[in-house]
């Protein structure tokens, strides 16, 4: 499912998006050279204490709503109750999950998505497929832009805020994007990161589903 397209022109064009493309793709490049070892660690440990898949993949909608396969390092078991649904995030999530989590190492792999322009470093967090009919009109222009690995909502509250404050934080960086913009979340996130703060919801292991406009108070 598609967002409709705005009426307006996107602010992310001409020049300043050309320098942005640019130093996502070459960022993204340098990151899996350097990171190549650690990884390797990180897929080790992973088989060791879960076993296979090594990564998780899952359809996210991307700018205007297209899909694309994003990729993570594994954090969660494949336990199920005996209804066969899976368990509480709480209940799946392994210690070495967490710490991938805390650390966001879990999203190293991410840097093979900006290198083939599905994500780019900065912008808003690619979400769930069936969250495109639940946003309304205002949420849904968050996908004027390519998702990102970090957002203005990810080091302005991360998980800790509820929907309808990161969603308006999303709206909020496409209407103000600009490249020095871009370059203060990423000094953001690194504290954030350090800090390994707002990393689950107050009441959530991670983030309650989002219900749609309305309804997105955890």
């Amino acid at each position: 499912m598609a967002v409709e397209a705005r009426a307006t022109p996107p602010r992310q064009r001409g020049i300043p998006l050309v320098l942005k493309t640019c130093f996502d793709r070459t960022v993204a490049a340098v990151a899996l050279t350097l990171s190549a070892p650690l990884m390797l660690a990180i897929g080790v440990a992973i088989r060791v204490s879960m076993g296979r898949p090594l990564l998780f993949t899952q359809e996210r909608p991307g700018r205007g709503g297209r899909n694309f396969r994003v990729l993570k390092f594994r954090t969660m078991r494949d336990a199920r109750g005996v209804d066969g649904c899976p368990l509480p995030d709480g209940e799946r999530l392994t210690p070495l999950g967490r710490f991938l989590r805390a650390s966001s190492l879990d999203e190293l792999p991410q840097f093979w998505n900006v290198l083939k322009g599905d994500l780019s470093l900065v912008g808003p967090r690619p979400l769930l497929p069936q969250y495109l009919a639940r946003y309304d009109p205002e949420q849904a222009r968050r996908h004027d832009v390519l998702p990102g690995i970090t957002g203005w909502s990810q080091v302005n509250g991360r998980n800790a805020i509820s929907w309808e404050e990161k969603l308006a934080l999303d709206v909020w960086y496409v209407d103000h994007w600009s490249l020095a913009l871009d370059a203060k979340i990423l000094l953001k996130t690194a504290s954030v990161v350090l800090r390994q703060s707002s990393i689950s919801n107050p009441e959530h292991a991670t983030m309650p589903e989002f219900r749609g406009a309305g309804e997105s108070k955890p």
